[in-house]
């Protein structure tokens, strides 16, 4: 799964990253510790064509009455997100791309504190996860809201968790944000072998307070 990540690009950057028009809403500032419900910068694609916006990292189904009225979805199962009656329609029509440094998993042993581990690009790139958006609004409230979809770890990263997020190359960013056809099914797996790189680090990151460019310094 992805459940923490940082992202340290700028605005204008991240607008540049995917020749799109940046919002007023957008989230600026190194961020070491994004964690769910907070503002992420997210591309989305349309007729004006893309666009960088500021969403809550938490989607939130249509028939929520209250953003807090069933479980928080920050993930979207690869297997199930074209099905699930909350997903579907966000997966066939909304689909974005979310940039970050990298994310964070954990690995627990019984008995033991987890050991928190920063994973990242290889080549030093932007991570791009894929993801599903769609706006919500109930009683005078609305927010526009996605998820990162997650599929099964692959050889590598399958070491430290069984699922990893849907990085996406920059070659098929426009495959999945539905600007070049279909296909975006054949899309949904495993980062390629030797994409991904990974080192520990320390363990304030286990608090989701914490802040700052030391987070993701190897230990």
């Amino acid at each position: 799964m992805c459940g923490r990540f940082a992202i340290t690009l700028p605005p204008e950057a991240m607008a540049r990253l995917f020749e799109a028009v940046p919002g007023n809403d957008v989230p600026g500032g190194e961020r070491f510790n994004v964690c769910p419900t907070q503002t992420i910068a997210v591309c989305t694609a349309g007729k004006g064509g893309r666009r960088l916006r500021g969403m809550r990292w938490g989607f939130l189904p249509h028939w929520y009455k209250t953003p807090t009225d069933g479980p928080l979805l920050i993930n979207a199962r690869s297997e199930t997100v074209a099905d699930k009656p909350a997903f579907r329609a966000a997966c066939r029509e909304r689909r974005c791309l979310v940039p970050s440094d990298g994310f964070y998993e954990w690995t627990r042993e019984e008995g033991k504190q987890p050991l928190p581990w920063f994973i990242r690009r290889a080549d030093g790139e932007p991570m791009v996860f894929g993801g599903i958006w769609q706006d919500w609004e109930r009683e005078g409230e609305s927010l526009t809201t996605c998820a990162i979809v997650t599929c099964e770890a692959g050889p590598g990263m399958s070491s430290i968790h069984n699922r990893e997020p849907l990085v996406l190359e920059r070659e098929d960013w426009g495959k999945w944000l539905g600007e070049e056809g279909k296909g975006a099914a054949l899309l949904m797996k495993p980062a390629a072998e030797g994409v991904l790189t990974w080192h520990r680090v320390g363990t304030k990151v286990n608090s989701n307070r914490a802040e700052g460019a030391g987070l993701i310094e190897p230990i």
